[in-house]
């Protein structure tokens, strides 16, 4: 069934190309769409109007206070707020895979080829294409222009001069993250074009990763019985098509680079704004049998006939010495490369582009001080710490030619290294396609999802101001001081950073692929843990007013983009972090999956006694000495509009989790009575959760025998999943009991849920029908559902695993047109919530999930 399912999926993307052309050395795996593909379904995003009139009785006082934060924001301070429920994003069905590596911004070209998301700001998104932003083909035979076409499907009322309207039923798109390939077929020409997209963001390598570049390159098949002269145009607007750009003052200029061997010519676009100015750049590679040659400044306005010409003519361009002067207000500007090369009868030849990006100096939303970036300040300390990339290519703002010159250089190595690292998975004949394509493109989120990567400062201390020796960290670890720091959001549209929650779930990208980043962050959660601040502010959610931060809990987030991050921990405005349990027990949880994995003792040392304190802090939520935490009000800080009253399956199976790794941690560490105190909170705690849970099929979803307390929660066994993703699991729960929870989760939120065909319903009544008790309980959470996917198989239940996640990557990537922008959630029928989000990353999950079972397999053999 699950084969059939694929085929018809994917036949349908494809359904409308009508060639033949496969274009130049394609894989065979990934997301694949011809560019004249329409998506039938046109779902809308969830706001404050979505929720149920059953819900909205509770949630009225939550809205005033909401409606009156929004208008603050918006109307008087003039800033987006943290998540807009009044002006989400709606579903645009074009994205493809960004450009760029980590943490310097990204460029997102769509699947028709436009230049259509824009986060060169950090963690700050605007969503316009730029239309002028193209890739234009001439074709010349015996010294004439025989053919010249924009590659693209667009009919734009401006650039009349153009010749637009490529037809999408001769292209197709197909993206194996962090590559991609669109190929064109040209009609009526026998020449197939296909440009390949390189981001260098490759698992383990910290250097080449953090490079704000892309690099494209098109190779050209001749299948005529003739030479032919080709010439592929590249241009671009200076900007990015915000009203700045038209603010005055913008400039380009040409450059030609020439070190180590090796020449690159383009043209620098200097962005001149008094916030956050920045300079792009258009570059190729020079050599002996390729021509460059390049428009230094034109309109990028009315009908332009005079740059189409130009290129029309010779097939190059001819530009005026030296640099445009400055734009006047009102005024756009924008350049052109193009590349020439001459391609044999039945040959093939390829020319190269790249594109760079370099904002050495950088202010947050707040603008309380101008940082470099690439630098961002940690104001608490006046400091200003550098944007990783600059540590290889300088902080004074001149980095785009030498950025460009060494990814024209070293693309190809990049390349190879991301062939070996995808290779093993691509060539598992035992893996379906989905799951690969999968795989690899939610990674896309690690560089789009807002984030930053920062050097820090000498002077810089994340300790919270408990030094080691005292029960707290080093000023600054060795793995702060050499990798840097990382962040990223939560989601494009919930802009917060690092929250912790949700990082629980897309942790296991980052410490399988980059684990120094994923330690990093870890030790910046640790410092956070040990601070305080007794600021009374209003909760949201609540009502109430209660302090920020209290010392012993782990924040919700590090702040916003728009604001302060690193600065203003936990600049979450719904919740009270205190009163959450589950936060405290996702960090004891993540700290030994880390050192399982990287086997880090230096990490598991420093840690300990942050462990020890969060542990202690979870105790007075042992309500009744039993050994297990017990919630009150609101269930946790991920399931927050679910009421749970007493010991839950989620909370509860991760506080037993949680001591088991404490157990592990202090035995690793020689402490005995440590152990014997952690053991006897296991014990008791395991036998009440049994007891008070356990319902003879799965663990109720809590323990306080209302109406909804049997609802079957398709995330109950959070806690034993990251027991078995740490090598442990064996006795901490018994294993018939977890098999048969799994078992009940996927026959009723899976397959009782839209005939099976979109993953697992975050809750389901037992009699078959899901739960509407909340405005989350009937959605689906995909990060959920891979994390789910991971447990079943974990459990040995790995076709029942695969067939879960399948029903979220069809329904998100094939059905309802999410590529590159997978949401939080979205309900059986007509709402999607939060656009392009953290939590999918937990899809990697699987994959350390499938390791573990052939490497089991292997030492049972």
């Amino acid at each position: 069934m699950t084969s059939e399912w694929s085929e018809k999926s994917t036949a349908d993307l494809m359904s409308r190309y009508v060639s033949k052309e496969m274009g130049y050395n394609v894989p065979k795996e990934g997301w694949r769409i011809c560019l004249a593909h329409e998506f039938k379904e046109k779902r809308k995003p969830f706001q404050a109007k979505d929720v149920s009139l059953a819900n909205i009785w509770g949630h009225i006082g939550l809205g005033v206070r909401y409606l009156k934060f929004w208008y603050k924001k918006t109307q008087v301070e003039k800033k987006a707020p943290f998540i807009d429920m009044f002006g989400a994003q709606p579903l645009r069905q074009i994205y493809g895979a960004p450009l760029g590596g980590i943490g310097g911004g990204t460029i997102t070209r769509g699947w028709r080829g436009e230049f259509c998301r824009w986060q060169l700001n950090p963690g700050m998104y605007h969503y316009k294409t730029v239309i002028p932003n193209q890739f234009t083909v001439c074709l010349r035979r015996e010294g004439k222009t025989v053919y010249q076409q924009v590659l693209s499907v667009e009919r734009p009322p401006t650039l009349q001069g153009w010749n637009w309207g490529y037809c999408g039923e001769y292209a197709f798109y197909h993206a194996l993250y962090p590559r991609a390939w669109t190929v064109y077929d040209l009609p009526g020409q026998n020449v197939t074009l296909t440009c390949r997209q390189i981001s260098p963001v490759i698992p383990h390598d910290y250097q080449d990763s953090s490079l704000p570049v892309a690099v494209l390159v098109w190779d050209i098949e001749n299948k005529n019985e003739y030479d032919l002269d080709v010439s592929i145009m590249f241009t671009m607007v200076n900007g990015s098509g915000q009203k700045d750009d038209k603010c005055g003052g913008h400039w380009n200029e040409p450059f030609h680079l020439e070190k180590e061997g090796e020449a690159v010519s383009g043209v620098l676009l200097h962005h001149c704004t008094a916030v956050n100015p920045y300079t792009l750049c258009i570059a190729a590679r020079e050599q002996s049998d390729r021509e460059i040659s390049h428009q230094t400044a034109f309109s990028p306005k009315g009908p332009c006939f005079s740059l189409w010409n130009d290129l029309i003519d010779d097939g190059r361009l001819d530009s005026p010495t030296g640099s445009s002067p400055p734009t006047v207000k009102g005024e756009k500007v924008a350049a052109a490369v193009a590349v020439g090369c001459s391609v044999p009868a039945q040959g093939h030849n390829s020319l190269e582009f790249c594109l760079a990006w370099d904002m050495p100096k950088i202010t947050f939303g707040s603008r309380e001080k101008g940082h470099m970036r690439q630098y961002v300040a940690f104001i608490k300390d006046k400091n200003v710490t550098k944007m990783r990339y600059t540590r290889y290519f300088g902080t004074t703002g001149d980095a785009s030619p030498s950025l460009s010159h060494y990814a024209l250089t070293h693309y190809k190595q990049w390349e190879k290294s991301i062939e070996e690292w995808q290779r093993p998975i691509l060539q598992d004949s035992s893996l379906p396609s989905w799951y690969k394509s999968a795989l690899f493109n939610e990674l896309y989120f690690v560089a789009d999802g807002g984030t930053v990567w920062t050097e820090i400062m000498e002077d810089v201390d994340i300790s919270g101001g408990i030094r080691s020796e005292d029960g707290g960290l080093p000023a600054q670890p060795t793995v702060i001081k050499e990798y840097g720091r990382f962040a990223y959001l939560e989601g494009q549209e919930y802009r917060m950073y690092n929250t912790y929650d949700v990082h629980f779930y897309a942790s296991f990208a980052l410490i399988m692929l980059w684990p120094k980043l994923a330690l990093s962050l870890q030790y910046d959660i640790a410092g956070s843990v040990i601070q305080q601040d007794l600021t009374e502010r209003l909760h949201l959610m609540s009502g109430q007013y209660s302090p920020i931060k209290t010392k012993n809990v782990v924040p919700h987030d590090i702040g916003d983009p728009d604001d302060e991050p690193w600065v203003r921990v936990n600049a979450y405005l719904i919740h009270d972090t205190a009163h959450w349990k589950d936060l405290n027990l996702k960090f004891v949880l993540q700290v030994y999956r880390d050192f399982h994995l990287t086997q880090d003792r230096q990490y598991l040392q420093d840690m300990w006694p942050i462990c020890q304190a969060v542990m202690e802090s979870e105790l007075k939520f042992d309500l009744d000495g039993d050994g297990l935490i017990e919630n009150s009000g609101y269930a946790d800080q991920t399931y927050d509009g679910w009421i749970v009253t007493g010991p839950s399956a989620y909370c509860g199976g991760m506080w037993v989790a949680s001591l088991c790794v404490m157990c592990k941690m202090a035995r690793l560490l020689d402490s005995e009575e440590l152990y014997r105190h952690y053991k006897d909170l296991l014990d008791r705690g395991s036998a009440a959760f049994e007891k008070l849970l356990w319902n003879g099929k799965y663990y109720n979803y809590d323990s306080s025998g209302r109406d909804l307390s049997n609802s079957v929660m398709s995330d109950q066994c959070a806690g034993h999943w990251f027991l078995r993703a740490s090598g442990l699991g064996d006795g901490e729960f018994q294993a018939k009991k977890i098999q048969s929870a799994l078992k009940s989760v996927f026959d009723l939120n899976v397959m009782s849920f839209a005939g099976g065909q979109m993953g697992a319903v975050n809750g389901m009544r037992p009699e078959g029908v899901p739960d509407r008790s909340s405005v989350q309980s009937d959605e689906v959470w995909i990060g959920v559902v891979y994390g789910l996917a991971a447990t079943m198989i974990h459990e040995g239940m790995q076709e029942e695993g695969m067939r879960t996640a399948e029903g979220c990557y069809r329904t998100v990537w094939e059905k309802l047109g999410m590529a590159f922008q997978t949401p939080e959630a979205y309900c059986e029928k007509n709402i999607y919530r939060s656009l392009a989000y953290m939590r999918p990353l937990s899809i990697w999950a699987m994959q350390l999930a499938l390791n573990t079972s052939q490497k089991d397999q292997t030492t049972t053999a």
